[in-house]
């Protein structure tokens, strides 16, 4: 290898090039926070590419948001110093959609399928269980929805629900009920939700061994990025990929798997060696983005989880400032605290947009915003609303789907009478029982009754209107722009019309969102471009480009950096959470230490804890007992600072940590009482914190002066 095509290695640690230049066979990268793992990702493709190792069109590298796999392309191609086509570089979904879309007949669907959102699911689910005259108060349809994905996620079929032993009861068999109805409906109007797009993959390979030959000997390499992230169906999905040359290379790091409730399993990158014989491991330790301090205080709170590979991040730069643990009466003196340091870094010329407020749950937000407002601070809550999931633009967007396709039934369903057509619901249930027994769209069903005069009156009127609009706009984009197709629709249709009528007093802000979508229509080449970009985008997106304090909670911070985070509600209950522990005991608390872990390594600079002695849950006082993991930061990494009445004695250890004296009357096993939660007995003990398990089946963790022993 000549050192001309060797340039991509330059700018590469020891760890990082020794992953970058393991060519065949299986590698696990464990990469720390901060340690440069884009930069490997994107290093390896550039070296198989420029050795001569591969083809762009022979690597598929997956990653989980569009974002990251923009800027992965866009570093390859800075890398190697020209444009790289033909490279299959997306989320598992996009690549997914890319694979069906050319082997969808193979699955009973067509190349124009649609991908369906949350609210299209909604809706079918709703009118499934309203067939089945199942009632809504009993089994709610977001958590049919919710129940749906997860078993997608875990790659269960509705044919499967029954082998699995925890889903019993009425309840399930309900549930299974409508997942049956909802896939048949999918079929039926040849769509696919986001479970389907991976599932309908899995199915493919590994039910066609002509097309998983194709596909294992097309891609050579196989990258994947946020391992630790893959539920069962994604790392199902790899697998069989994978199968046959095994020369996948899986970056991500264990210490950071905190999306367990959204399926994420963290054990696919625990057992990697299991899962692929004779795999290298190489973990990137030394860190680039925060100083000695907040690493030395992330390193020692992780060390203390059991499952995980291990590993101890480093910077060669030393020092920095030490961890400030804000210590307060209650949750208002906290959020005055953070606003004080605030103030200050402000007054030090610190812009606000490189500070970062992370709260473990959204409720903690209030008194934070309160004291930001009367500081006149500008702020923004990271992760609001979306551009394309604001109800004026999802309604453009089911016109444009039916434009495109008959056989959307979701998207016809939803704007067939916005505006006002006087169709009443019995007028569509006569089309959608047509429909049915007739085996059709339910716009080839609105056509065949116009032509058969089975519609009279008003409904007739409606309907004539509604298919002559989509009509006439399927004749317009045979020769006219997307945005003119977009400006036909809101004018010919009287949303706009609807929308000025209004006495919504964001009329105006609703107006300008259609201009803004019409002009970003100027970006596509075609309609089924845009509508796919549509489907999978999954960007946060900010609300405005003020310099301003940004506030987020720990799950949404994953991935991103700020030169001085505070870290807030560091309670017992809170953080560690107490819905976590209750459900999943270790493995929650560990999942949580995870999250501790995030939050603490996402300060560059400086970072605050802050807790409070009381706080207010749901308009109560709460007597709060701080955090364990205060505990498991090293004395050398912190400084206090506060008033709560703590303060004195809650981390150093040389004068009576959490005053652990309260705690010595009890032991493990004791029978103990509690005023408010009656009688249980000592599950452990932790300084002045008792973890208890009460009779009423619930563990909770107290402090021991509220407890009396129940010896008998």
């Amino acid at each position: 290898m000549n050192t001309e095509n060797n340039h991509h290695l330059n700018q590469l640690n020891s760890a990082q090039e020794e992953a970058v230049k393991h060519i065949n066979g299986p590698l696990l990268v464990l990469a720390g926070a901060g340690t440069g793992k884009t930069k490997v990702l994107t290093s390896r493709i550039a070296h198989l590419i420029a050795t001569k190792n591969a083809l762009p069109s022979q690597i598929l590298a997956v990653t989980f948001t569009n974002k990251a796999a923009k800027e992965m392309v866009e570093r390859v191609e800075k890398i190697l110093g020209y444009e790289v086509p033909g490279m299959y570089i997306g989320t598992f979904h996009s690549i997914s959609a890319r694979i069906l879309r050319k082997n969808a007949e193979l699955l009973g669907l067509t190349s124009s399928f649609n991908i369906i959102d949350m609210d299209d699911q909604l809706r079918l689910v709703k009118r499934i269980l309203a067939e089945l005259n199942i009632d809504t108060d009993q089994v709610n349809p977001k958590a049919v929805v919710n129940q749906i994905s997860l078993w997608k996620d875990k790659a269960i079929k509705a044919s499967d629900v029954d082998d699995i032993g925890s889903y019993h009861g009425n309840y399930y068999d309900a549930v299974k009920q409508v997942y049956k109805l909802y896939n048949d409906e999918l079929q039926r109007s040849n769509s696919c939700d986001f479970g389907d797009l991976i599932l309908h993959v899995i199915n493919l390979l590994a039910s066609n061994e002509a097309c998983q030959n194709y596909y294992n000997k097309k891609f050579k390499y196989i990258l994947v990025d946020e391992y630790q992230d893959t539920n069962v169906s994604q790392y199902l999905w790899l697998r069989l990929f994978a199968q046959g040359h095994n020369n996948i290379c899986c970056v991500g790091d264990d210490d950071q798997s905190i999306y367990g409730f959204r399926g994420a399993e963290i054990e696919n990158i625990l057992r990697f060696e299991k899962d692929f014989n004779g795999a290298k491991i190489v973990k990137l330790e030394q860190n680039y983005r925060s100083t000695a301090h907040i690493l030395n205080a992330a390193s020692k709170l992780i060390n203390t989880n059991q499952k995980r590979h291990g590993k101890t991040l480093f910077t060669e730069s030393e020092g920095g400032k030490k961890i400030t643990i804000l210590s307060n009466w209650d949750d208002n003196a906290e959020s005055n605290s953070i606003i004080q340091e605030i103030e200050t870094l402000k007054i030090r010329q610190h812009k606000l947009s490189n500070i970062a407020i992370l709260v473990r749950a959204f409720f903690q937000t209030r008194s934070i915003e309160e004291a930001l407002l009367n500081e006149a601070i500008p702020y923004k809550i990271v992760g609001g609303l979306r551009f394309y999931e604001r109800k004026e633009i999802k309604d453009i967007i089911a016109y444009l789907r039916v434009v495109n396709s008959d056989s959307d039934n979701l998207a016809l369903e939803r704007i067939i009478n916005v505006p006002k057509r006087a169709l009443g619901a019995a007028a569509f249930a006569k089309c959608n029982d047509y429909s049915r027994t007739k085996d059709v769209s339910i716009y080839t069903a609105i056509s065949e009754l116009l032509k058969n005069s089975l519609v009279t009156g008003k409904a007739k009127a409606g309907l004539e209107e509604f298919t002559s609009l989509i009509n006439d706009a399927r004749q317009m984009l045979q020769n006219s722009s997307l945005k003119d197709l977009a400006k036909f629709i809101i004018e010919r249709s009287g949303y706009e019309e609807m929308l000025k009528a209004s006495k919504e007093v964001n009329i105006d802000t609703k107006l300008e969102n259609l201009r803004e979508f019409c002009e970003a229509l100027s970006e596509f080449h075609n309609l089924d471009e845009f509508l796919e970009h549509v489907s999978l985008v999954n960007e946060l997106q900010d609300q405005n480009s003020e310099d301003s304090v940004n506030i987020l909670t720990l799950h949404s911070a994953k991935g991103l950096e700020f030169d001085t985070v505070f870290l807030t509600g560091w309670e017992e209950g809170i953080f560690p959470h107490q819905r976590s522990l209750e459900e999943s005991g270790d493995k929650g608390l560990e999942e949580e230490r995870r999250l501790a872990y995030v939050g603490i390594t996402r300060a560059r600079k400086k970072l605050y804890i802050s807790y409070a002695n009381n706080r207010r849950i749901y308009n109560k006082w709460q007597v709060s007992t701080p955090s364990r993991f205060l505990r498991e930061l090293p004395d050398e990494a912190i400084e206090l600072k506060g008033s709560g009445t703590r303060f004195n004695n809650s981390y150093q250890k040389k004068t009576s940590s959490f005053n652990t004296t309260s705690a010595a009357k009890f032991k493990v096993g004791d029978n103990v009482i509690h005023t408010s939660f009656g009688e249980g007995n000592v599950k452990s003990l932790i300084g002045d914190v008792v973890e208890v398990n009460f009779e009423s089946g619930k563990c909770r963790f107290v402090t021991a002066n509220s407890l009396k022993s129940n010896c008998v």
